[in-house]
């Protein structure tokens, strides 16, 4: 199988996905922005932004709402929706369009397409048979063109599941569950409250992974994501691409299996033990406390599609 995403492209969907940390000035001022009214998340907006400002500042309250009465727990979270023209004067981050923290609690993300997303659209005539009718179904925008822009905007959701899991202190365990927590994060929301957007947030991962072949990659096990995690990011970032969309797969799963339930039983875990766990260990932890599908991520890994 060929995979018909280019390597630059997934270099930066790696430090797309994984939460940043950006040492970068947070004592900003934002009079040269919008401030949105009406919400529960303090957003500012880039000029024109207003109606994507709206949806994502609408969306975050609608997260918030829903798990607050699971978790017991809201972040605070600022959100900024700037323009090519405004970015740069609000973070040192130098590629336009990709989702980040300031701090933990200031996410930034982009008003508009931009050639960051575009460089993730496959080529029409190299898309897989199997994929070719549901991209052009799910990624087509209201000019006509592939767009991978509903994907990369529910990925503003991804971004704050980290803030809660930071914020609230939840002891991780391993670097992959944090990419996983805030994967099924993501999906359990949109599929009890937005699953119209379920095809926008599945089928591109879908496609990645199906159309990678494992034996070219040079690492393929949890553990080697964890050990070699920063040279993943330098040296191997369609590797890391990989990783991440299975990650996504695996969180459809987990959601199939054990609801919003399993989610919860994951969250309470995760708080309450703060010794470090051996694999075994962790791995009894997620089956007995949390959900045998969630332990299945760990057990069952093969690195094999």
């Amino acid at each position: 199988m060929n995979n018909v995403f280019n390597t630059s492209s997934l270099k930066y969907l790696i430090s797309l996905i994984i939460c940043f940390a950006i040492n970068y000035s947070s004592a900003q001022s934002y009079e040269d922005l919008k401030k949105l009214t009406g919400y529960r998340t303090t957003t500012y907006y880039s000029s024109g932004a207003e109606e994507k400002a709206e949806r994502i500042a609408k969306q975050f309250d609608q997260v918030h709402a829903y798990y607050k009465s699971r978790v017991k727990f809201t972040p605070e979270v600022t959100l900024l929706i700037l323009s090519p023209g405004d970015w740069s004067n609000h973070t040192g981050f130098p590629v336009y369009g990709m989702p980040h923290y300031l701090s933990n609690k200031t996410l930034v993300v982009a008003s508009e397409n931009n050639d960051f997303w575009k460089s993730f659209v496959p080529p029409p005539d190299q898309l897989p048979s199997e994929f070719a009718n549901q991209i052009r179904e799910t990624y087509t925008n209201k000019d006509g063109q592939l767009s991978m822009e509903p994907f990369f905007d529910l990925l503003a959701i991804h971004e704050l599941g980290h803030a809660y899991h930071m914020q609230a202190d939840l002891k991780m365990q391993r670097q992959w569950m944090a990419e996983l927590f805030v994967n099924i994060f993501l999906h359990v929301y949109i599929a009890e409250n937005e699953p119209e957007l379920l095809p926008a947030l599945t089928i591109f991962p879908k496609m990645v992974v199906y159309t990678t072949n494992p034996a070219e990659l040079k690492y393929t096990s949890l553990q080697d994501q964890d050990t070699h995690y920063n040279e993943l990011g330098q040296k191997y970032p369609r590797n890391y691409g990989w990783y991440q969309c299975r990650w996504h797969m695996a969180s459809d799963n987990i959601y199939e299996s054990s609801k919003v339930k399993g989610f919860v039983k994951l969250w309470n875990a995760l708080k309450t033990e703060r010794e470090s766990l051996s694999d075994a260990e962790f791995a009894n932890m997620l089956k007995e406390k949390v959900h045998s599908s969630v332990a299945d991520v760990m057990l069952n890994w093969d690195g094999k599609n």
